[in-house]
């Protein structure tokens, strides 16, 4: 008997009725050669827009000469690519893996072998928060704060506790607990667009510091300028052992890392952790192009202006309208908080007026524009907001 005539690709994830070909800039097409105004930035992976040229031309250029090879060599552009985030970060080394996900299993591994190499701890104990979102790897989704990720697959990997975030009682428990590692975003992006209060997290990285507790800081969504700043800790005052990137490092190019201090870096020595293809000449060419941009070029000055505008608007239009309750986030990460479901909103702006943006959460409408937008963009998506909240 002939095979059932299903879809080839596993049913993993709840796609739009649309099929992308082409990118640039802002903008989108589809197979039907519509263009649409995208909002959602790949969810803040495009953060220089879709195939930013200076990206596009390094990596023509490394297309030509060499595709991969094995860690066991060094990788030049690795090589740049790590120094680049080392003199922008308070860092000092850099591993690379492929994802956000990929990259916080290794700060994950990395407090349980920084924990046994001081320590002589036998399990890792880790402190995360509700309503967080690490990945969906086994290690990862055991750190993420959500019981809906947790379901269908536990047990989940031991050594996890959640506490409620921005919470001045989880201050205390993080004292009295003393975990090894404590690991939180400084937004929670699929957890709604919450910014962490910057009392409480300066208040939790001096607990941290004084009781020998990594403070671990996932920025897979927040880093790369998406905040305003090159990585969003810079804005809170505060200086974590490990961060972890993904996303907007390497413009859509697969790539993670995590970049560590000295004193936890060490216990990742040879053999202990690796990856086939983190790293590679292909990735980190993407990257080194990527952030060399942010550093070097007027980029974060057009975020920070067009994040003041376009909040301006927003700030505007909630005044204006019952529909939305509440505007949160920072910088290109902007949360709005509906009376009704988000989707609704995000499929009319996509069927009626070709805008994309994504949700975060059942009633929460998450915004990631890319940081090269400018204002007629941000004109004609304040617009047709204005329409569907009023509609």
């Amino acid at each position: 008997m002939p095979k059932q005539l299903l879809s080839p690709v596993m049913d993993t994830y709840g796609r739009f009725p649309l099929a992308l070909v082409e990118g640039k800039g802002s903008y989108v097409w589809d197979d039907q050669g519509n263009r649409y105004l995208d909002y959602s930035s790949g969810i803040a992976t495009c953060n220089l827009g879709h195939v930013p040229e200076v990206v596009e031309k390094a990596l023509q250029e490394q297309l030509s000469k060499l595709w991969h090879c094995s860690n066991l060599f060094h990788i030049p552009s690795q090589e740049e690519l790590a120094k680049v985030l080392v003199e922008n970060s308070c860092g000092d080394q850099v591993f690379f893996c492929n994802s956000g996900a990929e990259a916080n299993e290794a700060a994950l591994k990395l407090a349980r072998k920084y924990a046994k190499d001081n320590f002589q701890k036998e399990q890792a104990e880790v402190i995360t928060f509700k309503n967080s979102f690490h990945g969906r790897t086994m290690n990862t989704l055991s750190a993420t704060g959500q019981e809906k990720i947790h379901q269908g697959f536990t047990p989940l990997t031991p050594g996890f506790s959640f506490l409620p975030y921005n919470d001045p009682e989880a201050l205390t428990q993080v004292k009295n607990m003393k975990p090894d590692a404590v690991l939180l975003e400084l937004i929670q992006g699929e957890g709604g667009v919450v910014p962490a209060d910057y009392k409480w997290i300066t208040e939790l990285s001096v607990i941290c510091k004084e009781n020998d507790i990594l403070f671990m800081v996932d920025e897979i969504q927040t880093g790369m300028g998406r905040t305003g700043t090159l990585f969003a800790y810079e804005q809170y005052g505060i200086e974590p052992d490990v961060i972890s990137l993904a996303k907007g490092l390497g413009s859509g190019i697969p790539i993670g890392a995590i970049i560590a201090k000295e004193h936890v870096a060490k216990s990742f020595s040879a053999g202990t952790h690796g990856s086939t293809f983190g790293g590679n000449p292909i990735a980190t060419t993407a990257g080194l192009a990527t952030v060399n941009h942010l550093v070097n070029s007027n980029v974060l000055d057009n975020a920070n202006e067009m994040a003041e505008y376009i909040w301006a608007g927003l700030t505007e239009l909630v005044e204006a309208t019952d529909t939305v309750k509440q505007l949160r986030g920072k910088g290109l990460l902007i949360g709005l908080v509906v009376d009704k479901p988000a989707i609704e909103f995000v499929n009319e702006a996509r069927e009626k007026h070709n805008v994309l943006f994504i949700v975060a959460g059942p009633n929460v409408v998450r915004i990631l524009p890319p940081l090269t937008t400018n204002k007629d963009e941000a004109d004609h998506f304040l617009q047709v907001l204005k329409q569907l909240f009023h509609s």
